[in-house]
């Protein structure tokens, strides 16, 4: 494969999740100050997934890129859903839990690199989620309008 055709690819994998996007409808909202406290705690994975009300400020659709694909978090009320280049689809909920917000996902491939995490921080712009398990911290980037966010991180191209 040549670098074209790789770059290509990924640039038609990222095109894809922002038509995925699209069609989630979500909006961006929150307020100018998301910030929120960092819990010293990290998640777990045998959390009950017991998120007791939705957070406005997780709501909308955040991107990152993680292990060469390109990651889509989209949350909606207590919902909430990952799509990741390379078919990787998790569903789950969103929200306070024990006055911390977390997310608890069940991924269709039995994937558990994002089952339980915990929200350490969330901005308008930014959110980072510390997963429990090996993958740890991820930072994403918020998506505006179905279009992917300006200085998104590339994803190194094989050759």
């Amino acid at each position: 494969m040549t670098t074209a055709t790789a770059r290509v690819r990924t640039a038609a994998a990222a095109a894809g999740l922002v038509g995925a996007l699209a069609l989630t409808a979500c909006s961006g909202g929150g307020s100018k100050d998301d910030s929120s406290p960092t819990p010293s705690a990290t998640p777990t994975s045998t959390g009950t997934g017991a998120v007791t009300d939705s957070s406005d400020k997780l709501q909308g659709s955040w991107i990152t890129t993680s292990k060469g694909a390109v990651v889509a978090l989209v949350i909606t009320g207590k919902q909430a859903g990952i799509f990741a280049t390379g078919g990787t689809v998790c569903s789950g909920a969103a929200g306070t839990e024990a006055g911390m917000q977390m997310i608890h996902l069940t991924c269709t491939d039995g994937s558990k690199d994002r089952v339980s995490g915990m929200v350490e921080s969330v901005d308008k712009d930014a959110m980072k989620v510390t997963w429990s398990g090996k993958l740890g911290q991820e930072t994403y980037t918020r998506a505006e309008g179905g279009k992917l966010p300006s200085g998104l991180p590339t994803v190194p191209v094989k050759q």
